[in-house]
């Protein structure tokens, strides 16, 4: 199968936010978006979405320079929602999972894309009320896309560590930061992305997708970070949803600066810094479960594990070059602050039980800051 990429401008940034939609006098998910969306005059183009299940909305950016520009741009959608919303008694979450509601009380949109989750993935697809944040970096040749994937793979701990919210399931405290990415994990295409080097490599594993009836299309293959032919990006999907535009704003310029450091690195010598894919399956385990207090595997033989934050502060300085060279240092910044002070999920426990933790979201949601 030959599957066309249109490149796109070098680490240019887009942001799509899933967000949760709670009824305010109950608490529980509730499924507004029909309505919510209508209100905001949403189509398929629209940067307001639908998603897979009624309780939920996704604000999707433009294709900005920087950072800052997208985050203003989904920004300026989350107000139009809260404002909709807010008329029909609807709260909005950021968070991977909602602290209580039972999940497969949630109903879905229908659609040919949305049955065919439904029907191939039975019992787990009925668990998908679960909320993510996606990153795209512009790529400006297909011979990068691979490599740029599998790089940014590598730095999954990073990624998952910062935007850790669910640590609560169904009312109870999952033992997980991230219980979203082990429920996200189930489907058949998703999970990491295999370790690939060439456009011709990924071509050929769709065409085997396809023969097996595994695929209609390229654009069912859900790897973590996979790569987006059609937008000509690379697109991390390893992130919880957050509550916070700081939060929104630093795994942004954390993929945009990681996603610049190996685009630099291939371009030198054809190499980039890698792990074996049973170690970044490890890796991608120990930050879902533990978060921030993950012990992250690195390639040093010298010293094979380093505690997240002690490595996230090693690679915060070593990315602060290009951080200003994309004009996202601040954003970049925060993920220290954010290291330091707590993630989501740690809020979220610290707040007292599910109850608290949904009301800490709601309050927090769309804030500039958790601090």
């Amino acid at each position: 199968m030959l599957i066309d990429f249109a490149p796109s401008a070098r680490s240019s940034v887009g942001i799509e936010w899933e967000l949760a939609l709670v009824d305010v006098a109950s608490g529980e998910l509730t499924a507004a978006a029909p309505q919510v969306l209508d209100a905001c005059d949403s189509d398929t183009g629209s940067p307001i979405r639908k998603e897979y299940l009624q309780e939920m909305v996704e604000l999707v950016s433009g294709v900005h320079a920087t950072v800052s520009e997208a985050v203003a741009d989904v920004a300026a959608s989350f107000a139009v929602v809260q404002r909709v919303a807010g008329r029909l008694g609807v709260g909005l979450i950021g968070s991977g999972t909602h602290p209580f509601s039972r999940a497969a009380d949630q109903p879905r949109f229908h659609g040919d894309r949305y049955d065919v989750v439904a029907e191939r993935n039975g019992w787990w697809g009925r668990q998908m009320a679960i909320c993510g944040t996606h990153v795209h970096v512009g790529v400006e040749h297909r011979d990068k896309a691979l490599p740029i994937t599998t790089g940014l793979a590598r730095f999954y701990p990073y990624l998952l560590g910062l935007s850790c919210s669910s640590p609560y399931w169904e009312g109870e405290d999952a033992g997980y930061a991230s219980q979203r990415t082990m429920l996200f994990q189930q489907l058949p295409t998703n999970g990491l992305p295999y370790p690939m080097t060439s456009w011709a490599e990924f071509e050929a594993y769709a065409d085997d997708l396809l023969d097996c009836g595994m695929i209609s299309t390229p654009g069912e293959i859900r790897w973590d970070v996979r790569p987006a032919p059609r937008f000509g990006t690379v697109e991390n999907r390893t992130a919880d949803s957050v509550p916070t535009l700081a939060e929104l704003g630093c795994l942004a310029a954390l993929t945009q600066c990681f996603a610049e450091h190996v685009s630099r690195t291939w371009e030198h010598d054809q190499t980039y810094e890698a792990l074996p894919p049973w170690l970044v399956r490890e890796n991608k385990w120990r930050a879902a479960r533990y978060g921030l207090d993950a012990d992250v595997i690195t390639p040093n033989r010298a010293r094979r594990e380093v505690p997240l934050r002690e490595g996230l502060a090693q690679w915060l300085e070593r990315l602060e070059p290009v951080a200003r060279d994309l004009g996202c240092a601040e954003e970049l910044r925060f993920a220290g602050e954010l290291a330091e002070r707590g993630a989501s999920y740690s809020r979220q426990r610290d707040a007292g039980g599910p109850e608290a933790a949904l009301r800490l979201l709601l309050a927090e949601t769309g804030r500039p800051s958790p601090f």
